[in-house]
Formats: structure tokens, C-alpha cells, sequence
């Protein structure tokens, strides 16, 4: 379909127009306009700021259209009219006739010499590309803005069709929300400066893409339905279990980027007393069992998705550390004040992602540490 076509050339190119063409773009009027008039909000397509100091100014372009032809045409801007042309379009154009009034043209700039129109003709098309980008045609006629949300579906979407396997492992998955963030929003300077904000923006997205992929994966079996109870039992179990694991691993994975990212010195899943494997150990599992090590300078770390009920599991992970603080890190969004005074009774210190501090009693919001505020003291003890 063309108007795929147009919605994947814009997500991938590097700036976009779009409108509809009028009587006098197609030739319905029987005047003499050459070629496609274009809003002057499409200057950065075609021409830099400093075009507007000169009267007339043209540049020559290749344009690839939708059925694979080019034309050598030509971009005019006349700072009289206050206006953009592209003209030049050949006398065998296809696209400029009367019955094309009111067709959607829509105009990429792939590159600096790279250009890509589209004509979509049918009320079908038209409605499929205006919905792909939240717009009405009340929007066009002017550059096309594209909401971070459809370049992070379009790139889940790629991650999904470019696997080889069903499910890929915990690290991949992770390794590739953190991609697709800093593809789509570009906030990389927010790991060292606001890493509270940025371990939710990853937590969001890796469960945004797999959830996607759950829909790819199973989502023709759940339409088809099931021949037993049995079946979809054992097909629930499938989905619950990969969920449980993922969710484990997830904020594992994503703790030890942002440590990675602000040069910390750690071990994860280190080994302390018998089989014991606290989630991170600063700076080192060496660090832990050398005695002559000071143990005010080891500091142990639990990663916990939610931890009402298991934050009593981290007391026994670290016995060198007895009677010493252990940092409990979680993406629960609220305990009871009853819960936080027995883990602050047994030295558990809360790390809690900044957002969501709000949702715990107000009376111990100020006990509860912030991601970046224990990447900052670890920090300070390692130098």
C-alpha cells in the first residue's frame, strides 16, 4: 500500500511535509502555475535560513517517487511571493492532472541530495497516513510532526520482524529497550545526571516490547482459540512464567547498565557465605572476602521488582555486613509505613526510583533514597 510506503519513508527520513494538492497545483484551473506550491514552513526541506536574504534562489534536486521514477527537479524560493515552488517535474508527470485535486503529496528529505514524494489518491490512503501520525488535514500544509511514541513502535516493531528466535534471553530484551530509548529520545545525558528518570524510561519500553512481542507470538493462538482446558492452561502457565523471569531479570539488567554508565566498581551475583548471591556486591566480590578489606566500604545492593513480602529474603545474603546497612533497590510504588519501619528496625535502606516516592507515607518519603542518591555515595565511598 502507498500510504505504508509514505508513513515508513517519513519515520526514517529526516524532516517531512505533506498537503493537498489544490486545483491550481493540479492543473484543474487551466492557469499556468509551474509545478507544486509548498508552504514556506518547508524552507528547512529544501534551502538553509540564509535563502532568505536573497530574492530568488534555486537549487536542483532528484526526487524518487512512489513507482520507483525520478525527475530532475528544481526547488525555487521567491522572496516576493514569500513562497516555495518545486518545479521541473517533467511534462509526462503523472500526478498533476485535474482528477488529482485534493490528493495528499507528501514530501521526505531522506539526505542532503536524497528526496522522496508521494501522491496518495484514494480517501483510504489519505485517512491510513493522517492516522499514522495523529494528524487531521487540518495539520497539513505544514511540516509533519512525529510524537516519540510511533519511532519507538516503529522500532519495536523492527525488533520484533529482525528476530530469528521466539523469545529472546532477559539480557537481550533489556540490552534492547536501552537501544530503542536512546534511539528514539535521546536522552543519554539523563544515566549519569537523572538516573531515577531513565531506569523507568528503559522499565517502560522493555515492557512495551514485550508485551508487542507477546502479541506477535501468541496472538494468532488466542484468536483460534483452544480444543481443551488443559491447552490453555498450559499455554497461560507459558505466558505467566516468561513474565515472572523477565520482570526478575529486568531491573537486574538495567541496574548494572546505569552503574556500568557512571563507572561504578561492582559484582553481581556475587558469591559472599555458602550459596548465597546477593544481587550486587561494591566494589568487588574480591573486596568481600578479603579480611583486610573494610567492611564500611563494601556495600551490598538487593534488586527487587516488588519486595512487600520478600525483603526479608536480602538479611542473610551478606554476612560480613551484619548489623550493617544492606540497600534494597525496588520498583514497588508504595509500602506501608508499618513495613518501612521493620526493614529501617532490621538496617535495610529503601532505593526507590524518584517518581515514585510520592506514592509511600508521607511521614518516611524523607528516609527513602533516591537511585541517583545511592550512586552518588557509592561513588564517594569507592574514590
Amino acid at each position: 500500500m502507498t500510504a505504508d510506503n509514505a508513513v515508513k519513508t517519513v519515520l526514517e527520513g529526516e524532516i517531512s511535509y505533506c498537503k493537498f494538492l489544490s486545483a491550481n497545483d493540479a492543473g484543474a484551473t487551466g492557469g499556468h502555475q509551474s509545478g507544486i506550491l509548498v508552504s514556506k514552513s518547508a524552507l528547512p526541506i529544501m534551502f538553509d535560513a540564509s535563502v532568505l536574504n536573497e530574492h530568488i534562489s534555486k537549487r536542483e534536486a532528484v526526487i524518487t517517487w512512489q513507482d520507483d521514477f525520478r525527475t530532475q527537479s528544481c526547488f525555487t524560493w521567491y522572496a516576493s511571493k514569500n513562497e516555495l515552488r518545486i518545479t521541473r517535474l517533467g511534462r509526462n508527470f503523472p500526478y498533476l492532472r485535474p482528477d488529482m485535486t485534493g490528493a495528499l503529496f507528501v514530501f521526505v528529505k531522506r539526505g542532503h541530495e536524497d528526496y522522496c514524494g508521494y501522491m496518495l489518491e484514494t480517501e483510504d490512503e489519505i485517512n491510513s497516513f493522517l492516522d499514522a501520525f495523529g494528524m487531521t488535514p487540518a495539520d497539513t500544509n505544514r511540516l509533519i510532526e512525529i510524537a516519540p511514541q510511533i519511532h519507538e513502535n516503529l522500532a519495536i516493531e523492527n525488533f520484533i520482524s529482525a528476530l530469528d528466535v521466539d523469545f529472546p534471553d532477559s539480557f537481550m530484551m533489556s540490552a534492547s529497550a536501552r537501544s530503542i530509548s536512546s534511539k528514539v529520545y535521546d536522552r543519554d545525558e539523563y544515566i549519569t545526571a537523572n538516573p531515577d528518570a531513565k531506569l523507568l524510561e528503559w522499565t517502560r519500553i522493555e515492557y512495551a516490547l514485550f508485551r508487542a512481542l507477546e502479541h506477535a507470538r501468541y496472538g494468532g493462538i488466542i484468536r483460534r482459540g483452544f480444543s481443551s482446558t488443559d491447552e490453555f492452561i498450559q499455554m497461560a502457565n507459558q505466558v505467566l512464567n516468561r513474565r515472572k523471569a523477565r520482570a526478575w531479570k529486568s531491573l537486574e539488567h538495567h541496574l548494572a547498565a546505569l552503574f556500568d554508565a557512571n563507572g561504578l566498581k561492582y559484582s553481581a551475583q556475587a558469591r559472599t557465605e555458602g550459596n548465597k548471591r546477593p544481587d550486587f556486591l561494591f566494589p568487588s566480590e574480591s573486596a568481600y572476602h578479603d579480611e583486610a578489606f573494610p567492611p564500611d566500604r563494601i556495600i551490598m545492593l538487593a534488586a527487587k521488582t516488588t519486595c512487600k513480602d520478600r525483603w526479608r529474603q536480602i538479611l542473610n545474603e551478606a554476612d560480613r555486613l551484619k548489623g550493617r546497612t544492606k540497600y534494597l533497590c525496588t520498583l514497588q510504588p508504595g509500602i506501608s509505613s508499618e513495613q518501612l519501619g521493620e526493614m529501617e528496625a532490621e538496617h535495610v535502606q529503601l532505593v526507590v526510583p524518584r517518581e515514585y516516592i510520592t506514592a509511600y507515607p508521607p511521614e518516611k518519603r524523607a528516609d527513602i533514597w533516591t537511585l541517583k542518591r545511592f550512586i552518588d555515595y557509592v561513588r564517594e565511598t569507592e574514590s
